[in-house]
């Protein structure tokens, strides 16, 4: 079988678990043929990203005349799936405007060309904004199946516009990487679509994780993310300061960038917080890696999220996890595997991070051995790829519709 991954972007820093999504299905024996709208704008820094880059079909790029041809074959030769899915458009519009709408088409289109040329049988989106918007299109003009993976929490922050219900009607299935998720698709996709949604959790290669005991002399705490107002790095500096004055070493490492920084590095320049906070910019994964077991733990005082990835992989290296209650992270995270407090809380931001410094390295890994261990079992990208080669329809066992890679769980299981 040959499989089809649709983005708007990709690849991007961000978007390493995508990779290794992929790769893991293509170590089951799957070809998977890679498609994104258009290239990232920013400078990708990890050399498998670039990479995988020379691997992506893009749809856009210096490609408008193809693109227009794409466009006009289909409203010709094809005219009967054509007129279907331009009925759809006005569903659509809410979500994206008239003529974003007809861009949705075209691109679709040619996705319906390419995904034909390449003998792709089912085409998979992910996140459920406009590549599953074209997906579906897609499978209106004559295209593949498809089916999408939704995330957070920008998905969710425009939900209404979104038009869930219309992308899993029509869809085969739709999987969301937490129950929080789950319940935001029903939420704006209809209960009638319940058991067409799945939970499969984001994965890591585990062999990439190699966990370890939190070093003796361990006074880093590391942010990775974004530098921007729904990470929540801006109140780092105020909650840090009196931390620092009874563990003078204590060193935060933000690790990223973003809008975010002139403010931060005004925040560290008016507390005097040059030597206990270093801004690094973007890093290699497997850099951060290194950094992280070098750590006594990560820190993420999130306002909006999914379910992060670098908290699995902290977790996976074996080191306790500071972060907020919000969306699918109290699913993972809780006092058996660090701290979690309200999210925009200063004080209990800045307790957290006091209770992580004053542990001892011992207390630290046994944290994080509880952290790796709910890793391996709902985690391991070798356990989501089987999830979605499933729900594809690869002959296997049957799926549960609450949970389609490890079945019910609790964030204490």
């Amino acid at each position: 079988m040959t499989l089809g991954y649709i983005l708007n972007s990709y690849p991007m820093t961000s978007t390493t678990f995508i990779r290794r999504e992929i790769e893991a299905l293509e170590r089951r024996g799957l070809t998977v043929k890679r498609y994104a709208i258009r290239h990232w704008d920013g400078e990708l820094v990890d050399q498998r990203d670039i990479d995988e880059e020379q691997r992506v079909s893009y749809l856009l790029e210096g490609n408008a005349a193809g693109v227009a041809r794409a466009f006009i074959s289909e409203a010709i030769s094809n005219f009967g799936p054509f007129l279907t899915a331009v009925r759809t458009l006005p569903k659509l519009a809410s979500s994206a405007g008239g003529i974003k709408v007809l861009a949705y088409l075209a691109e679709a289109a040619l996705l319906r060309q390419k995904c034909r040329a390449d003998g792709v049988t089912h085409l998979h989106a992910h996140f459920g904004t406009n590549a599953a918007a074209v997906a579906m299109l897609c499978r209106l003009l004559g295209g593949p199946t498809y089916s999408f993976t939704a995330h957070g929490p920008d998905e969710f922050a425009i939900a209404e516009q979104q038009r869930y219900d219309l992308k899993i009607e029509h869809a085969s299935f739709a999987i969301a990487i937490t129950h929080f998720a789950r319940m935001q698709l029903i939420r704006w996709g209809g209960p009638q679509y319940r058991d067409k949604i799945h939970v499969a959790r984001c994965g890591l290669d585990l062999s990439e994780f190699e966990p370890s005991p939190v070093p003796e002399d361990a006074n880093e705490l590391i942010c990775v993310g974004r530098l921007c107002p729904q990470k929540g790095q801006s109140l780092i500096p105020e909650a840090v300061a009196p931390v620092v004055r009874d563990h003078p070493d204590t060193k935060i490492v933000l690790i990223g960038d973003g809008e975010s920084r002139p403010e931060i590095e005004a925040e560290i320049a008016r507390l005097g917080l040059e030597n206990n906070i270093e801004l690094t910019g973007w890093m290699a994964n497997k850099d951060v890696i290194e950094r992280l077991k070098k750590a006594r733990g990560l820190l993420l005082p999130s306002f909006a999220e999914g379910l992060p990835i670098v908290i699995m992989e902290a977790m996976a290296l074996g080191r306790p996890v500071i972060s907020t209650y919000i969306a699918g992270i109290p699913e993972l995270l809780d006092a058996e595997t660090g701290w979690i407090v309200p999210a925009s809380s200063t004080e209990d931001l800045r307790d957290a991070m006091r209770g992580m410094m004053a542990a001892t390295p011992e207390e630290l890994t046994q944290l994080g051995a509880e952290g790796r261990r709910r890793i391996v079992a709902h985690h391991d990208i070798d356990g989501l790829a089987e999830a979605i080669a499933r729900l594809v329809g690869i002959p296997g066992t049957g799926v549960n519709s609450e949970d389609a890679t490890n079945g019910e769980r609790t964030a204490a299981a």
